[in-house]
């Protein structure tokens, strides 16, 4: 089952477009053309770039929403807060920001899995979990995320029971969606610190769970 009952509104993030088709939107352009014109002429290092963008991407903004669901895992006022007024009880930790001025939390139990999807574009809580992941931005995954969770989720390495209702959100420019992922077993007696190391940012989109203690941290899921 589906919970996809949240209209999409017309989309004011730049670069968003309704035809179905990634079009870049002309300050897009002019960014990649800044960009050719700087690596042509030596000025920057194409692979200093691509690891600036993978450290946002990968580290420091799902270190945010990692930080966020630890807390939530420790304190359970604030996990009551969060799930009430998302927005507010992230801004306590210091994370805001247009892309995640309007946050919507929802919580994964043991018959729940929520996962979150813009099914028109690409709508991402930029404060919490960094820049989006090339799957997520692609018409496959916006596509079959509300037509197969289930199957999208198994691709990612997600096998529930089927008992197990899944509930798909869909993120606009005016609402961000974030998991609250469940507590893994045996983190009891874990630091707020060592808990965040074990949220994955493919847990706090829906389409993977938090590592166990002890797991080694891999990379992150590609997508369908």
């Amino acid at each position: 089952m589906s919970d996809h009952d949240h209209p999409h509104p017309e989309h004011s993030d730049p670069g968003h477009s309704d035809s179905g088709h990634d079009i870049p939107s002309e300050l897009a352009l002019r960014v990649k053309a800044l960009e050719s014109l700087l690596v042509e002429k030596g000025l920057v290092d194409p692979a200093a770039l691509d690891a600036l963008i993978d450290m946002y991407e990968h580290k420091v903004g799902p270190r945010n929403g990692a930080r966020v669901v630890a807390r939530a895992w420790c304190d359970p006022a604030y996990r009551q807060r969060l799930l009430a007024d998302g927005s507010a009880a992230i801004a306590e930790l210091g994370f805001t920001g247009r892309q995640g001025a309007d946050m919507v939390v929802v919580e994964n139990t043991d018959t729940v899995h929520n996962m979150v999807v813009c099914t028109l574009c690409s709508c991402y809580p930029w404060p919490v979990l960094g820049l989006p992941p090339v799957w997520y931005k692609s018409a496959p995954y916006r596509a079959r995320a509300v037509r197969d969770p289930r199957g999208v989720l198994r691709e990612f390495g997600v096998e529930l029971p089927e008992d197990v209702e899944i509930r798909v959100w869909d993120s606009t420019a005016e609402v961000r969606y974030l998991v609250l992922p469940q507590r893994p077993p045996g983190t009891e007696g874990m630091s707020e610190d060592e808990l965040a190391d074990l949220v994955t940012r493919d847990s706090m989109i829906g389409v993977g769970l938090p590592r166990a203690p002890g797991a080694k941290s891999t990379s992150a899921g590609t997508g369908p």
